[in-house]
């Protein structure tokens, strides 16, 4: 989607706001004995009490308002019995929409103390993120976004996951420019629009490559075997950069 009016921008941040308050919520209210489903009907409540609908179910048919994944699955968990306990990496994707606009967020959680190394991915995901979004403005190449981020990964030993990319959002959950790389490649010329609206959300992994889904047709590990985490946020490009429509408020 590409901005042209003031109403898309009020539309786009109610939005916005909605799902990275369900987001927070969500991640404070993580404890050792919930299960995944517990934790999921947070999510459905919260976005059902403004109005909003989860994308996942009504886009997909996902089975579930939110995607949870633990640990070795890295994306699109179907909330369910499996019951958190401490030390866990739990991945949460909230995405919904609300009068015809959508928006995207997520973010991995520490179920308390998690290891050392663990703890170094998290706060190394958020700054992949956060190099991503500085490559976002107008008339900047879209390659840029996932350059910055490889560069940033690669000088601290990750890897990224090459078939979960970025992706415009706005009015429906996927479209174009459908795939934003968050890792480097070459011959793409696209180049960013004053007012495109679109997700960065890297995945950095202590050495998973791929994306692969498991027997239920939904979950996703990585290939090879490894912790990952993703960290997520729409937002919309100007002349002077960014701006973060997924923040609480």
């Amino acid at each position: 989607m590409t901005i042209t009016k003031a109403e898309d921008l009020d539309g786009l941040r109610i939005i916005g706001r909605i799902v990275a308050n369900t987001l927070q919520a969500m991640g404070a209210a993580l404890e050792p004995g919930m299960t995944t489903r517990e934790l999921d009907e947070i999510g459905r409540d919260l976005l059902e009490a403004e109005g909003a609908e989860p994308a996942p179910q009504a886009v997909y048919g996902f089975p579930g308002a939110t995607c949870i994944s633990v640990n070795e699955e890295i994306a699109h968990g179907i909330p369910g019995d499996r019951v958190l306990g401490r030390g866990d990496l739990v991945n949460i994707d909230v995405s919904a929409s609300r009068c015809g606009y959508f928006a995207d967020t997520g973010a991995t959680f520490r179920v308390g103390p998690v290891a050392p190394s663990l703890d170094r991915l998290c706060r190394d995901g958020r700054r992949a993120l956060q190099i991503g979004l500085a490559q976002v403005a107008a008339d900047r190449p879209l390659a840029g976004i996932g350059k910055a981020i490889e560069t940033f990964a690669s000088a601290r030993g990750y890897t990224l996951i090459r078939n979960l990319a970025s992706h415009g959002v706005g009015r429906s959950l996927h479209e174009y420019p459908e795939e934003i790389p968050t890792w480097a490649t070459r011959g793409d010329r696209r180049r960013i629009t004053k007012g495109m609206v679109l997700t960065v959300e890297p995945f950095l992994s202590k050495g998973g490559l791929w994306a692969e889904e498991g027997a239920d047709g939904w979950t996703l590990y990585s290939t090879p075997r490894a912790p990952a985490v993703q960290y997520e946020h729409t937002v919309v490009a100007t002349d002077r950069g960014p701006v973060i429509l997924t923040l609480p408020g």
